[in-house]
C-alpha cells in the first residue's frame, strides 16, 4: 500500500469491555513521574502528596460504593456501576446560550448520538465582584445540569477554574488581578487560596444539589486546571509543585467521581491526563499510567472565528477518521467534540479579536441548526475492500463493513438568512454623538504618566481616552507636525483639537504593538491631543497573565506635512426599535453596513461587532449577529449601537436564519447506521424548525457527479429518480429513500456502482406545495379538521387552503369572518364539503373537480 494511503481495519471484540478494576488498585501500581528537578525534599513532598491522593480517593470510592452507585476507571475506560463505557461527548457552554435554548440544544445533541455534555465553569461570570456570586439566568449552572439529567445524558464538568476557551481573561475575574503579591497558576499562596475557595464553592453546590453520579446525579467526571503543561516551564520548580497541589486539592474534595487534567502529561495519580487537539490518535502520548484510560477532552470540530480571518471548517470525514484512529491506536474510550455547539459571546466576554459568534461551524451551529476521494483496493483475509485515502473501516465479524470514515452519510444542509424587516426609516432612529474628550479638568484620572489600560478600566469597558495638552509656540515655525503613537491595545483613534487625524488596528496573529504615524496640523498656543484606545477582548491564556500590560505606551510629536482631515469619524451612537419576527426561526441582525462597536437589544449586549475589518476573501469575518428570542418582546424591541468607525444604520436589517436546503448522498454499498434495523442503505433527509420539503432541486440514482454543493447527472441515471424522490418526500418533514434498483424501476446501468444524490428545499408549512390528488371523503374530513384553526385565523379576505400528506383541499377565499363555521361544518361530514355548503355560508367555493380548478396547498 502506498504511503499516501492510510487504511486501518478495526475489530470490535467483547473482551475489550469485560471486567473493571478499581482506581484504588490502579493507583497502587502507578509510576511516580512527579520529580520537578528540585532537591530531594521536593521529591519526597511529591511522593507524599501522591500517596495522600491515593488514600483519599480510595476512601471516597468505598463510601460511594456503599450507596450502590459508583464510577471508577481502569486502563481501558471509565467504569460506571461496574460496567465499562464508551462515551461520546459534546461541549456546549451554558453562558454562551440562554436557558430558553438549553432544552433544544441538549435534545438535538442527544439525537446526534451524544451521551455526555461537557462544559466549562466560568469563574468571572459567577463571581464578578469578590465574594458576590451570580448563578442566575444564563449563568444558572444547576439548571443547565438538571436539564441535561432530565434528558438522560451525563455531564463532564470542567471546573478549571482557568478555562481559556477564547473567553475574557481565561475565565478569571479581573479583581483577581489586583490581589497583592499574586501570581496566577503557580505555587503562590494568594492565588491558591482564591482558586481553592471557588472550586470548593462549585463542588459544594454540586453536592448540595445531588448532582454527582454516586448521589444519583449526571456528573461522571470533573476537570481541574486546563492545558497547564503549555506554560508550566515558565514557572520553573513552582510549576510542578502547583500541579501536585491542584490535584491534591481537587481529589480532597471527595466528589466520588474521577478528576482529569487535559494536556498534562505529569498529572498526579489518581488524576487522569487527557488529550486536546485535532489528531489525538497521532499526537497523544497516552495515559501516564497503565491503569488510566485514554480520554480525548477536546476534538476540535472547526477553528474558532477571529476578526480578519475567513471561516475554517473541518470535514466530517476528517473528524470521523481522527476518532476511529484514536480508538484503534490509543485504545480511546471517551471523545468530546469541541465545540458541539459554540454559541454566542454575549457582551464583552470574547477574548482578544475573537468574534461574537463562537465555533459556528460546530455540528450544532450558533442558531441550533445541524450543519470525492480515490478508493484503493485492500486485500484482507481474502476479502477485497475499497478504502478511501486516510480512512478507517470497522468490520463486525472480520468480513462485513459496518462503518467507514470516508463515507459519512450524515445529511448536509445549507442555511439562509432571510431579511424580514429593514430598519431604513430615518424617522425611527435617534442619534447622539459622544464628543471627543478634550477637557483635562474632567478626566477621571490625571498624572504625569501613561496609565495601563486594564488596570485603569478594571476591564469594565473597551474604551479609554488618553488626553494631553501640547503648547505650540510661534517660534517653532512650521505648524505642520507628525503624530507618533505606539500602543499595546488593539485599536487607536487619534484626534487633535477635536479633529480626527487617523486610526490603526492590530490583528489576532499580528505583532502586539500597533503604531500610528500620521500628519497633523497644530495651531499656535495650546493644542489638545485626544487618543481613544480600544480593546477587542482581553487575553485568555499565557504565563503571568497578571503582568500583561495594555494601552498606549509612547506618544511623540515631530514637525511634518499638512494632514488630511476626516470629519465623519467621530464616536457615534444609534438607537431604534423593531418588532420580533413571527415563527421559531433564529433571529439575527445584519450589520454589514456598520463599522465597529457593540450592540444591545432590550438592554442585553449581544456582543461586539467589527464588520469593517475584512478577511482575506474581502468579506467580514462576521456580519450576522444572533439575537436569542429570549431577549425579545413581541414588539418595540430597543436596539442600541455604539459605533466608533462610522457606518450607515439605515441599511441594517432584521433577519431570520434557517436551514432551507438539505442534501443526502449515499451509495448502494454503504452500511445503514448502527441504530437502524434495516439492512438497505438509505438517503435520509429532514427539515428543521417545523418546515417541510417543498421541492426537489436535484435527484439522481446512478453515478451522479459532484456533491451536495455542486452536482450534475452522470453517465448513469435512472429517469424515475426525480418522480420517486418527489413522491416520497414532497410535503413531508422528512423522508427516507432506499438506495436500491427496485425502488427506481430496475438497474439503469448493470455493472456500475450506483449511489443516490438528493438535494431538497425546505420552506415554512404554509408555502410547501403538494402534487394535486383527490383523497377519499373520510381522509378529506380528517385533513380539513387540521386546517381549520390555521386557516380561520388568517381573517378577512385571506385565501385559506390546506392539506396533510397527500390530502388536498380546494382553495377558499374567506369573507366576512365566516370561514370558521363553514370549515367546521364541512369537516364534520363525510362527504359534505360541497359548493352548496359553501354557498349557504355566503362563500364563493369553487367546485372540486379533477383538473378544473386551480389548487394551492398549505402544509401544517
Amino acid at each position: 500500500m502506498e504511503a499516501a494511503v492510510l487504511a486501518v481495519v478495526l475489530f470490535i471484540g467483547v473482551a475489550l469491555w469485560s471486567s473493571s478494576s478499581s482506581p484504588a488498585a490502579a493507583a497502587a501500581g502507578t509510576k511516580e513521574e512527579l520529580e520537578d528537578g528540585d532537591d530531594q525534599r521536593d521529591m519526597r513532598g511529591g511522593m507524599a502528596i501522591t500517596a495522600a491522593l491515593v488514600v483519599v480517593a480510595a476512601a471516597a470510592e468505598s463510601r460511594w460504593a456503599e450507596l450502590g452507585r459508583e464510577i471508577t476507571y481502569d486502563g481501558r475506560a471509565l467504569v460506571v456501576s461496574g460496567a465499562r463505557r464508551m462515551f461520546f461527548s459534546g461541549d456546549m457552554h451554558y453562558a454562551r446560550s440562554t436557558p430558553e435554548m438549553w432544552p433544544k440544544l441538549i435534545a438535538k445533541a442527544k439525537n446526534g448520538g451524544i451521551d455526555v455534555i461537557q462544559t466549562y465553569v466560568f469563574w468571572n461570570v459567577h463571581e464578578p465582584i469578590q465574594g458576590q456570586y451570580n448563578f442566575e439566568g444564563r449563568y444558572d449552572l444547576v439548571k443547565f445540569i438538571r436539564e441535561i439529567q432530565a434528558q438522560g445524558l451525563y455531564v463532564s464538568l470542567r471546573i478549571g477554574p482557568f478555562v481559556e476557551a477564547e473567553w475574557k481573561y481565561g475565565g478569571f475575574p479581573f479583581w483577581l488581578h489586583d490581589v497583592p503579591s499574586i501570581t496566577f497558576r503557580s505555587d503562590n499562596e494568594p492565588f491558591k487560596q482564591h482558586m481553592q475557595n471557588f472550586v470548593t464553592k462549585i463542588v459544594t453546590m454540586m453536592k448540595h444539589e445531588g448532582l454527582y453520579y454516586p448521589q444519583g446525579g449526571p456528573i461522571i467526571i470533573s476537570q481541574i486546571e486546563n492545558e497547564y503543561q503549555m506554560i508550566e516551564p515558565a514557572f520553573g520548580a513552582s510549576g510542578p509543585r502547583y500541579v501536585r497541589w491542584a490535584a491534591a486539592m481537587a481529589v480532597g474534595l471527595q466528589t466520588g467521581v474521577p478528576w482529569m487534567m487535559c494536556k498534562q502529561n505529569d498529572a498526579p495519580d489518581p488524576v487522569i491526563n487527557t488529550c486536546n487537539g485535532l489528531i489525538c490518535g497521532e499526537t497523544f502520548v497516552g495515559p501516564n499510567s497503565p491503569n488510566k484510560p485514554a480520554l480525548w477532552t477536546e476534538n476540535w470540530t472547526s477553528r474558532y472565528p477571529i476578526y480578519g480571518n475567513d471561516t475554517k471548517l473541518r470535514a466530517p470525514e476528517d473528524i470521523a477518521f481522527a476518532v476511529a484512529l484514536f480508538i484503534a491506536r490509543k485504545k480511546g474510550s471517551f471523545v468530546s467534540y469541541y465545540m458541539y455547539h459554540g454559541g454566542t459571546n454575549f457582551g464583552r466576554f470574547a477574548a482578544s479579536y475573537v468574534t461574537t459568534s463562537y465555533y459556528d461551524g460546530a455540528p450544532l451551529d450558533e442558531y441550533v441548526n445541524f450543519d470525492q476521494h480515490n478508493t484503493p483496493k485492500v486485500e484482507f483475509r481474502n476479502i477485497s475492500l475499497e478504502l478511501a485515502p486516510k480512512s478507517i473501516s470497522v468490520l463486525s465479524d472480520c468480513r462485513n463493513v459496518v462503518f467507514e470514515t470516508a463515507k459519512v452519510n450524515a445529511q448536509h444542509g445549507s442555511r439562509t438568512a432571510n431579511a424580514v424587516q429593514s430598519l431604513n426609516d430615518i424617522n425611527n432612529w435617534k442619534a447622539f454623538i459622544e464628543p471627543v474628550s478634550q477637557d483635562l479638568s474632567k478626566s477621571t484620572y490625571t498624572g504625569n504618566q501613561l496609565f495601563e489600560q486594564l488596570t485603569t478600566t478594571k476591564d469594565e469597558t473597551d474604551y479609554l481616552w488618553y488626553i494631553v495638552s501640547y503648547k505650540n509656540r510661534a517660534s517653532d515655525g512650521n505648524q505642520i507636525a507628525r503624530l507618533y503613537v505606539k500602543s499595546l491595545a488593539h485599536i487607536l483613534h487619534a484626534f487633535v483639537n477635536n479633529e480626527y487625524v487617523g486610526s490603526v488596528h492590530g490583528s489576532h496573529d499580528g505583532p502586539r504593538n500597533i503604531v500610528l504615524n500620521t500628519h497633523m496640523s497644530l495651531k499656535e498656543g495650546d493644542n489638545t491631543i485626544s487618543l481613544l484606545s480600544v480593546m477587542v477582548g482581553s487575553p485568555d491564556s499565557g504565563a503571568y497573565m497578571e503582568r500583561r500590560t495594555f494601552g498606549i505606551q509612547t506618544v511623540g510629536i515631530q514637525q511634518g506635512q499638512q494632514p488630511m482631515h476626516l470629519l465623519n469619524n467621530d464616536l457615534w451612537g444609534y438607537q431604534t426599535t423593531f418588532s420580533t419576527p413571527p415563527g421559531n426561526d433564529a433571529v439575527t441582525l445584519n450589520l454589514t453596513s456598520m463599522g465597529k462597536g457593540e450592540v444591545w437589544v432590550n438592554g442585553e449586549s449581544i456582543g461586539r461587532y467589527w464588520v469593517s475589518f475584512k478577511a482575506p476573501s474581502g468579506q467580514p469575518s462576521q456580519s450576522l449577529y444572533h439575537i436569542p428570542r429570549g431577549f425579545l418582546t413581541p414588539k418595540d424591541n430597543l436596539l442600541v449601537l455604539v459605533e466608533e468607525m462610522g457606518g450607515d444604520p439605515l441599511q441594517i436589517t432584521v433577519n431570520t436564519m434557517s436551514v432551507t436546503t438539505v442534501c443526502g448522498n449515499v451509495d448502494e454499498f454503504s452500511v445503514p447506521p448502527l441504530q437502524s434495523r434495516g439492512k438497505v442503505p438509505k438517503v435520509r433527509i429532514w427539515c428543521q424548525g417545523g418546515k417541510r420539503i417543498s421541492s426537489i432541486e436535484f435527484a439522481s440514482y446512478g453515478n451522479p457527479v459532484g456533491d451536495c454543493r455542486s452536482f450534475r447527472i452522470g453517465s448513469c441515471h435512472a429517469e424515475s429518480s426525480e418522480s420517486v424522490v418527489k413522491q416520497s418526500c414532497i410535503g413531508r418533514r422528512g423522508c427516507s429513500i432506499p438506495v436500491m434498483a427496485a425502488k427506481f424501476g430496475g438497474d439503469p446501468c448493470p455493472g456500475i456502482q450506483k449511489s443516490l444524490l438528493v438535494v431538497a428545499d425546505c420552506s415554512n408549512a404554509d408555502l410547501a406545495p403538494l402534487p394535486p390528488s383527490l383523497p377519499g371523503a373520510r381522509r378529506a374530513r380528517r385533513s380539513l379538521s387540521l386546517v381549520v384553526v390555521a386557516a380561520a385565523a388568517f381573517g378577512r379576505g385571506t385565501r385559506a387552503v390546506g392539506h396533510t400528506d397527500s390530502s388536498v383541499i380546494a382553495e377558499l377565499p374567506l369573507r366576512g369572518g365566516k370561514g370558521r363555521p363553514v370549515f367546521e361544518s364541512a369537516c364534520r361530514e363525510d362527504s359534505g364539503w360541497t359548493t352548496a355548503a359553501a354557498a349557504a355560508a355566503g362563500l364563493a367555493f369553487p367546485r372540486l373537480l379533477h383538473g378544473r380548478v386551480p389548487l394551492v396547498w398549505l402544509n401544517l
